[in-house]
């Protein structure tokens, strides 16, 4: 079928985009940023779909079985081609799914992240207690930059392990990869200085272990018969880095900016309690979540959706946007940010066995630092004389800069 969209790399209006989207069908052949027309990949829109497309079996989630790669159409340098080819339990199947995940969920577990609580709240109110010093001259502070930056990338750092003076580069890098706007040179770059990177920290980790995960995984690398492999060991490390950093901080961005921009929802969250802060993170994640698009896939056999069939090895990326207010599911009030309502679940984390493992961090860290700002500064408001734009990303869907004023 031939390509009915192309998907906007700058990201200018994932929203409408996603609405569009979603009225064409289930699932829509578009083409991708700096491929060819004949390389056709599939947008899921709708909620029901995109939940089975999560727990077929027929769909693989190994980027080696998208046929356009296998017949050469990918290049090398695509700049897009991090967001696809990577080996970790992101892009397996199966008993390999299995293996890569059983290592990881067995030292990243539950009690790890809730040992982590106190640590969190300690972060989180070192940088709450810096933000009047953030301000600029016209008392503006940039809430992405000094608010949702900081939070996530100083727990997943030291989650794995990271030093502290290496934290400016991987951010640097993270935000190369999830962008769309950079050059093939550039994409090359942040490719070979991120292995580059984590060969380094699993060197390090090695001569000087700690109490990280990053000393857990080579110590399970070690003493496990079907141990991750360097490259599968660098690859969860940065899958471990993007999804822990990412993802988090447009939540925590976006969360901000649906309440500054619903006044009543807002009300309710600050005289509620902390299941209330779990509330406004699930609907954020449903309403206005931190990824717009991501690969959920290749069908190993013609796949079925609505009216139309996909052919073997084309791509599927779940429009989580699309999903996340599909009148089908959620009724005529979809596009509704609405902390109060009750919903069917959100697919923000996936779904099936690539369920996210990363969600139970997620959702400790996002309403403790969103119940910590509000409680600290209940005056905080949009600086009206600023433009919010978007991060010029297809995968993305954050605020480029979110400027607010502490106090009115």
């Amino acid at each position: 079928m031939s390509v009915q969209f192309r998907l906007d790399p700058f990201g200018s209006d994932h929203h409408g985009e996603a609405a569009r989207l979603r009225e064409a069908g289930a699932a829509v052949p578009v083409g991708l940023p700096g491929l060819p027309d004949e390389v056709t990949a599939w947008v899921i829109t709708r909620y029901e779909a995109l939940h089975g497309v999560f727990r077929d079996p027929a769909v693989s989630k190994n980027w080696r079985n998208w046929a356009a790669h296998q017949k050469g159409r990918i290049p090398a340098d695509w700049p897009l081609l991090g967001m696809f080819a990577v080996d970790n339990m992101f892009t397996a199947d199966g008993a390999e799914h299995r293996r890569l995940r059983g290592l990881i969920s067995g030292v990243f577990t539950r009690g790890r992240v809730e040992a982590l609580r106190p640590r969190i709240q300690e972060i989180i109110e070192e940088v709450l207690a810096a933000l009047p010093e953030r301000a600029d001259a016209d008392g503006v502070v940039d809430l992405r930059q000094h608010f949702a930056y900081p939070i996530p990338m100083q727990v997943v750092c030291e989650l794995l392990g990271v030093p502290a003076d290496w934290r400016p580069e991987l951010r640097e890098l993270v935000d190369s990869l999830f962008r769309t706007d950079t050059t093939p040179e550039e994409a090359v770059r942040t490719q070979q200085r991120r292995h580059q990177m984590l060969a380094e920290l699993l060197e390090l980790r090695t001569k000087e272990p700690a109490e990280d995960l990053t000393t857990a995984l080579l110590e399970a690398r070690r003493n496990t018969p079907d141990a991750l492999s360097h490259e599968e060991l660098t690859d969860t490390l940065w899958l471990l880095c993007t999804a822990g950093h990412e993802t988090t901080l447009g939540l925590l961005a976006n969360a901000v900016h649906a309440l500054l921009t619903h006044p009543d929802q807002k009300e309710i969250a600050v005289r509620g309690d902390a299941d209330t802060w779990s509330a406004v993170v699930n609907e954020t994640l449903r309403w206005d979540p931190p990824i717009t698009n991501l690969s959920c896939g290749y069908p190993t056999r013609p796949l079925t959706i609505g009216d139309v069939t996909i052919p073997t090895g084309d791509a599927l990326l779940a429009s989580y946007t699309a999903a996340g207010r599909d009148p089908a599911e959620y009724g005529p009030t979809a596009d509704r940010f609405d902390i109060t309502a009750d919903r069917s679940p959100h697919l923000s984390f996936g779904g099936g066995p690539h369920y996210c493992l990363g969600a139970p961090l997620a959702t400790v860290e996002a309403p403790m630092a969103l119940q910590a700002l509000f409680t600290r500064y209940p005056e905080l408001h949009l600086a009206e004389d600023r433009k919010v734009e978007p991060v010029p990303s297809l995968f993305t869907n954050s605020a480029r800069v979110l400027p607010v004023r502490l106090e009115r």
